[in-house]
C-alpha cells in the first residue's frame, strides 16, 4: 500500500471519529432557568399549603412578649440527678421493708419436715381437672389487666409462687420457705400503696422458689418446661456475693469423653451464667498440656460481661477430650494469674476462686497449694467431680475442704444447676455472718421471662424496654446457724428505666438533646441510640450483648474517652464535642456541636449525662397567655399533644390512667381534676403555642375547601409541631385517600414526638436555614404495601429572635404525593419550541424528555426523587450513575462521611458438611440410615414423657439439651459486630457545577444546579455517552475486620471501671468444714442416651 493510500485511510478513519466521540452540550443557562422556575413553583406550593409564612408571622408578632432563657446544663443535670436519687431511694426503702419482714418471719418459723401447705402455684392457678375441680396448688386466683404492669393479667392483692421444672413443688424445703414467706404479702401491698410507681416486687429463695407480686399466671415454653430459675438471675447473684475473680479449670483428657464431657461443658456454662460485669474470669483446659481456651486471653482475667461470657460458651462447645490429664500445671497457672491480678490491683479485688472440673485427680498436688495458697488461703477452690465413679471422690473433696471451697459430684445433667449454686452459698457466708445488707443495682436488662415480652418488644422504643433491679440479701438471724452463714434468698424490685427518664423531660433538652445513664463499668443503662433488639425473621429478639454496650460505642466521637472516664469516676462536669448524628436509619447525618453535662446519682453505681446541642438547643422559649384564651384553643379538634411526654402524671391514680395527656391537661386547667399533678412550665408553653398556632386551623380549612382539582391534586396533608410537643394537622384529601397512613401515628415513631426524640421532619428542618424546606422521600420499607415510594414529606423550621438569641419555636410542613413533584418537575424541565436559541451554546430547544438527556432531582444526601426511570426513585444516585457521583465527589459538591455502628449484627455463614461425602462409598448410605433410625428413636424417647419411670427434672434437662443440639440452623447466623458505612452530604456553599467525564470513547457532560429554598439539586447529564467504565458508588455497610494481633489487643484491653464499694471475701467465724459431700445419684435412661445423640448429630 502506497503512502497516499495510507493517508487516505487515516483521513477516512478520522472522519468517522467525531460520530463516536460526539458529546451532548448542555447549556448552563438553560439548566439554571429550569432549576429556578421549578424552585419558584415548588416554593409557592409548599408555602401555600403548609402555611409556613403565616405561622412565621404569628410567631414574629409575639416576639415582644417572648423570653428566651438559656439553659444552665450543669444545674439541669444536678436537678435531674437529685430527683432520680429520690425516686430510687423510695425503691430501696421498699426493699428494706421486705428484707426486715422476711428475716423476722424466718426467725419466728420452726422448720417442719412434714408440713402440709397449699399455696398459689403460678403455673397451676385457675387450672381445672376433667371433673371441673381446681387442680392441687391451682385454686382460683383472680387476674385482671393492669396498665401499670404493661396490661398483663395480674392480682394486686396477692403474690404467687413460681418454680422451675426441676424443683419439686411439694419438697419440704420449698413448703417451709413458701409458708414462711407468706409474711411478705401485706408488705408487698403496703409498699405498692405507699409508692404507686413501684413495679414488680419479689423474693427469690435459695431453695429455688420465686415469690412474685403482683401475682401472675406463668406459662411454660414450647417444650412444656419452665426454665426460669431466680437463682440464675443477675440480681440474685450480685446480691448474694461480692465481686469475684474466677479461673475455671476443665479436664479434657481422654477419660472425659462422651456424657462426662457433655456434663462438664454444661457445668462451665452454668458457672458462666452466675457471673456478671463486676466479675472477672478465664478458662483453662488441661490434658497432656495446659491451654487457655481463648489464646488471646492467655495469662489474664477478663471482665465477665455478656460479650465475653457468650464468647467463652462458644469455645467451650468446641472442646474435645483426648490425652492424659495432669492437673498440677493447670492449678499452678491459675494461682499465678490470680496472684498477679491481686498484686497489680486488677480484677474484682475481692473474692478469688478456682473451679476444678474433673473426673478424677491422682497426682500429688499438695505442694502446689503449699506454695501458692497456704496458709492464708486467699483463693478458694471449688471442685466438681464428673461422673458416677467415686474412686477419686476423697481426693477431689480434700482439695476443696483444704482451700475453703466446696465439693460436689455431678452424675447427670440434671444435677448441674443445684450443684453449681453451692459455690454461691459459700461465697455469701462472710456477708451473711456479718449481717451486711448491701444494696445492689444491676446492669440494664430486659425481662423476657414474663408473658407478652414479644408484644412489648414491638410496642415500645427499644432504648426504653430496659430495666434495672435493686436487690438485697436475706439472711437467717438464728444464732444456732450463724457460723454456717445461711442465705435465705434475695429480695428485689424492678425499676423500668423509662420511669427514670421521665424525670428528664424532653422539652427541657431541646430538639436534639437527650439524657442518658451509664454504669460503674462504663456500660449503657439507657441511651436513645441504644438498640438492644434485632430482627430474626419476623421476630424481635434481644442481641446477645445488648446490656454490655459500652458508652464509647454509642458516643464514639469521644475517642480519647474523656467523657467516659469522668462519668465512671462519678465526676460532675462539662464537655463539648462535635458529633455526627445518624438519622433516617443511617441514610442521613446531622452535624452538631453537643455540650455534655454529667454527674453521679448518689447511692447508686450510675452516672447521668444530659446533652444539649449548641445554639438553639440550649434555649427555652417562655411565652405568656391567659388560661382562658389558651384553653379555648386547646379544644380545637386538629390539636394533639405528645402522649409519651409527661404534661400531667396519669399513671399513678387508677382513675387517671385512661386519660390522654391532652385530656389530663384540659381537666387540670378547668379544675375538674384538682388532684392531678402537672408540669406547670410545660403546660404554660403548650397554652402559648396553642394560641399562636390557632389561626392555622382556619387557614388550612379554607384552603381545603377551595382546592382546585386540576392544579392542586397531590397535596395530602399539612402539619406542624412546636417545641412544647403540640401538634396540629389538616387533611386536604379524604382520610381513605392518604398515601402514607402511618405518618403522624404510633406506627411511625420517627414522625411523632416521643420520649426519645423530636420528629425526624422537625429535627432535620431545625438544622436547615429557616424559610428553606427539607424534602424527604419516604423510602419503600416505610410506605404501606410494596412497590415504589409514593410520598414526600416537606418541612421547614419557624424561628424566633429575642435579644440576639435565636430559638426554634416550631416546624411546619406538608406531605405531598411524589406524583405531584414529578408532574411539576417535567413541566419545568423543557424549553418551548419557539425559544430564542441564538445566545445558547448547545442543544436548543431542549427538554428533559429528550433521549439525549437524563434528568434527576436528588436530595442533599444523593437520593433520587425524580428520574425518567420510575424504578430509580428512592435509590442512591451513586448506584444508578457511578461516573457522575464520582465526579461530584471529586469536585467537592458532595463529600463522603464515614460512620460507625458498634451495635451491628453481621451474618456468619452456616457451614454444613459437604453433600458429596455420601457418594464416596455405599457404606455411607447405610450409616446415614442407621443414624436416622437411632436419632429419631431417641427423639421419641426424649419427647415421650415417661415420668413414672424417669425423674421429670432429668427429662426436662435432657430435652432442653437435645433440642438445642438437634435444631438445624438452616439460615445464616447473626452475631454482634462492628461496621462502617458511608453517608454522602451535599456542600451547601456550592450552588452549581458542571463538568466533562472522560469515559473512554466519549465525554459525558453533566450540570448540577441547586433548587432555591430547598435541599434539592437538579442534575442533567448526557444520556448518550456510555460511562459504565466507572464502577457504581454504593452505600454498602462493611464489617470492620480486625487483624489477629489487633483483635487480640482489643479483646484483652481492660477499660476503666469503678469497682463496687463493698467486699466480703472471708470471715474468721465461717465454718470452712462445711465443704460438701456426695450428690444424690439418680439414674435417667434418657441422659444415658444423650452422648450418642450428640455424636450422631
Amino acid at each position: 500500500m502506497g503512502p497516499w493510500a495510507i493517508l487516505w485511510m487515516t483521513l477516512w478513519l478520522f472522519c468517522l471519529l467525531p460520530s463516536a466521540r460526539a458529546q451532548t452540550k448542555i447549556p448552563l443557562e438553560t439548566v439554571k432557568a429550569w432549576a429556578d422556575a421549578f424552585g419558584v413553583e415548588l416554593y409557592s406550593i409548599v408555602t401555600k399549603y403548609s402555611g409556613s409564612l403565616l405561622l412565621q408571622k404569628k410567631y414574629k408578632d409575639v416576639e415582644p412578649t417572648l423570653k428566651i432563657k438559656e439553659v444552665d446544663g450543669l444545674e439541669l443535670v444536678k436537678k435531674f440527678s437529685e430527683q432520680m436519687e429520690s425516686m430510687l431511694r423510695r425503691k430501696v426503702e421498699a426493699v428494706e421493708r421486705l428484707v426486715e419482714a422476711a428475716e423476722d418471719a424466718d426467725l419466728n418459723h420452726e422448720y417442719n419436715s412434714s408440713l402440709e401447705f397449699d399455696y398459689y402455684n403460678s403455673l397451676l392457678i385457675n387450672d381445672k381437672d376433667e371433673n371441673d375441680n381446681y387442680v392441687e396448688l391451682g385454686d382460683e386466683f383472680i387476674l385482671e389487666p393492669n396498665e401499670h404492669f404493661n396490661n398483663l393479667l395480674v392480682n394486686t392483692t396477692y403474690s404467687d409462687i413460681q418454680l422451675p421444672t426441676n424443683v419439686y413443688n411439694k419438697d419440704p424445703d420449698i413448703l417451709n420457705g413458701v409458708y414462711m414467706s407468706e409474711a411478705l404479702n401485706p408488705i408487698f401491698v403496703d409498699n405498692f400503696e405507699r409508692d404507686p410507681t413501684l413495679t414488680w416486687q419479689y423474693f427469690g429463695s435459695s431453695t429455688g422458689f420465686f415469690r412474685l407480686y403482683p401475682g401472675i399466671k406463668w406459662l411454660p415454653d414450647e417444650n412444656g418446661v419452665i426454665s426460669f430459675d431466680c437463682r440464675n438471675r443477675g440480681w440474685y447473684i450480685q446480691a448474694a456475693t461480692s465481686p469475684k475473680d474466677i479461673v475455671i479449670i476443665v479436664d479434657v483428657s481422654g477419660s472425659m469423653k462422651g456424657l462426662r464431657m457433655t456434663i462438664a461443658k454444661h457445668t462451665i456454662t452454668t458457672i458462666l451464667d452466675t457471673l456478671g460485669e463486676n466479675d472477672f474470669v478465664n478458662i483453662i483446659a488441661y490434658n497432656d498440656y495446659v491451654h487457655f481456651i481463648e489464646p488471646c486471653f492467655k495469662g489474664i482475667l477478663v471482665q465477665a460481661d455478656r460479650d465475653n461470657r457468650e464468647h467463652f460458651k462458644q469455645l467451650v462447645d468446641e472442646l474435645q477430650a483426648k490425652g492424659v490429664g495432669t492437673v498440677n500445671k493447670a492449678l499452678t497457672e491459675s494461682f499465678k494469674i490470680l496472684r498477679e491480678f491481686r498484686e497489680a490491683g486488677q480484677g474484682g479485688l475481692c473474692n478469688q476462686a478456682i473451679m476444678l472440673i474433673t473426673d478424677g485427680a491422682v497426682e500429688d498436688y499438695e505442694a502446689v497449694f503449699e506454695k501458692y495458697n497456704w496458709p492464708d488461703r486467699k483463693v478458694r477452690v471449688f471442685t466438681y467431680l464428673i461422673g458416677r465413679e467415686v474412686t477419686f471422690a476423697p481426693n477431689v473433696k480434700w482439695i476443696a475442704c483444704n482451700n475453703k471451697g466446696y465439693y460436689t459430684q455431678i452424675s447427670t445433667l440434671a444435677d448441674v444447676q443445684e450443684n453449681v449454686m453451692e459455690y454461691l452459698h459459700v461465697l455469701s457466708r462472710p456477708m451473711v455472718i456479718n449481717h451486711d445488707h448491701d444494696i445492689i443495682w444491676t446492669e440494664a436488662y430486659m425481662d423476657s421471662a414474663l408473658p407478652q415480652s414479644e408484644e412489648l418488644f414491638a410496642s415500645q422504643a427499644q432504648s426504653l424496654l430496659l430495666m434495672t433491679t435493686v436487690a438485697m440479701p436475706v439472711f437467717s438471724k438464728k444464732n444456732e446457724t450463724r457460723s454456717h452463714g445461711i442465705l435465705l434468698g434475695v429480695v428485689g424490685s424492678d425499676v423500668p428505666l423509662r420511669e427514670l427518664l421521665k424525670l428528664a423531660p424532653r422539652y427541657k433538652l431541646g430538639v436534639h438533646g437527650y439524657a442518658f445513664l451509664n454504669t460503674n463499668n462504663g456500660y449503657i443503662l439507657s441511651h436513645p441510640d441504644l438498640r438492644p433488639l434485632y430482627k430474626e425473621g419476623k421476630k424481635l429478639k434481644p442481641k446477645p450483648n445488648y446490656n454490655s454496650v459500652d458508652l464509647s460505642e454509642v458516643e464514639w466521637e469521644d475517642r480519647d474517652e474523656i467523657l467516659r472516664t469522668a462519668m465512671i469516676n462519678g465526676e460532675t462536669g462539662y464537655l463539648s464535642m462535635d458529633v455526627k448524628v445518624p438519622v433516617d436509619k443511617g441514610k442521613r447525618v446531622l452535624f452538631l456541636t453537643n455540650d455534655y453535662f454529667f454527674t453521679d446519682i448518689s447511692g447508686t453505681p450510675f452516672s447521668l449525662g444530659v446533652v444539649l446541642s449548641r445554639g438553639h438547643g440550649e434555649y427555652i422559649l417562655l411565652g405568656n397567655t391567659s388560661v382562658e384564651e389558651g384553653l379555648h384553643d386547646l379544644l380545637q379538634p386538629d390539636l394533639s399533644l405528645a402522649n409519651e411526654w409527661i404534661y400531667c402524671i396519669t399513671d399513678i391514680d387508677p382513675d387517671h390512667r385512661k386519660l390522654s395527656q391532652l385530656e389530663a391537661v384540659i381537666r387540670f386547667l378547668t379544675g375538674e381534676e384538682p388532684d392531678l399533678e402537672c408540669d406547670e412550665e410545660l403546660v404554660q408553653e403548650v397554652l402559648f403555642d396553642a394560641v399562636v398556632t390557632a389561626p392555622m386551623e382556619a387557614y388550612w380549612t379554607t384552603l381545603a375547601l377551595n382546592m382546585s382539582v386540576e392544579t392542586d391534586t397531590g397535596v395530602e396533608m399539612a402539619f406542624l409541631g412546636t417545641r412544647a410537643g403540640l401538634m396540629r394537622n389538616a387533611l386536604y384529601v379524604g382520610s381513605e385517600k392518604i398515601s402514607n397512613r402511618k405518618f403522624l401515628t404510633q406506627k411511625d415513631k420517627e414522625s411523632i414526638f416521643t420520649m426519645d426524640h423530636f420528629p425526624l421532619w422537625y429535627r432535620r428542618a431545625a438544622e436547615h436555614p429557616p424559610g428553606s424546606f427539607i424534602y424527604s422521600i419516604v423510602s419503600e420499607d416505610d410506605s404501606e404495601g410494596s412497590g415504589l415510594p409514593k410520598v414526600v414529606t416537606v418541612s421547614t423550621a419557624v424561628s424566633v429572635s429575642v435579644d440576639g438569641k435565636m430559638g426554634i419555636a416550631a416546624a411546619v410542613g406538608v406531605q405531598i404525593k411524589l406524583e405531584l413533584l414529578q408532574r411539576k418537575f417535567w413541566m419545568a424541565m423543557q424549553q418551548p419550541n419557539d425559544s430564542d436559541c441564538s445566545a445558547l451554546d448547545g442543544a436548543c430547544p431542549l427538554s428533559c424528555q429528550d433521549d439525549i438527556l437524563n434528568c434527576f432531582l436528588i436530595d442533599n444526601n444523593g437520593f433520587i426523587l425524580v428520574s425518567k426511570r420510575p424504578g430509580e426513585t428512592g435509590k442512591f444516585l451513586g448506584a444508578v450513575d457511578g461516573s457522575v457521583m464520582t465526579q461530584l465527589l471529586n469536585m467537592g459538591m458532595f463529600r463522603r462521611v464515614t460512620m460507625y455502628d458498634y451495635q451491628a449484627m453481621c451474618k456468619v455463614p452456616y457451614h454444613h458438611h459437604s453433600g458429596a461425602q455420601p457418594l464416596l462409598s455405599p457404606i455411607y448410605a447405610f450409616l446415614a440410615a442407621v443414624k436416622w433410625l437411632i436419632s429419631d428413636f431417641l427423639i421419641f424417647l426424649l419427647e415421650f414423657n415417661m415420668s413414672s419411670f424417669w425423674h421429670s427434672d432429668n427429662l426436662a434437662d435432657a430435652k432442653a439439651v437435645f433440642h438445642h443440639s438437634h435444631k438445624h440452623k438452616k439460615h445464616d447466623i447473626l452475631q454482634p459486630c462492628d461496621t462502617e458505612y458511608p453517608v454522602f452530604v451535599y456542600e451547601q456553599a456550592i450552588k452549581e457545577t458542571n463538568g466533562l467525564i472522560e469515559c473512554g470513547d466519549c465525554q459525558k457532560m453533566f450540570v448540577a444546579q441547586q433548587i432555591i429554598s430547598s435541599n434539592l439539586l437538579l442534575l442533567v447529564t448526557d444520556a448518550v455517552c456510555d460511562c459504565s467504565v466507572f464502577p457504581p458508588v454504593l452505600l454498602d455497610v462493611k464489617e470492620v475486620k480486625y487483624i489477629l494481633p489487633l483483635k487480640c489487643e482489643r479483646m484483652r484491653s481492660q477499660k476503666l471501671r469503678r469497682r463496687p464499694d463493698t467486699c466480703h471475701a472471708f470471715h474468721p467465724e465461717e465454718n470452712a468444714q462445711d465443704c460438701g459431700g456426695t450428690a444424690e445419684i439418680s439414674i435417667s435412661p434418657t441422659l444415658l442416651f444423650l452422648p450418642l445423640v450428640l455424636l450422631l448429630r
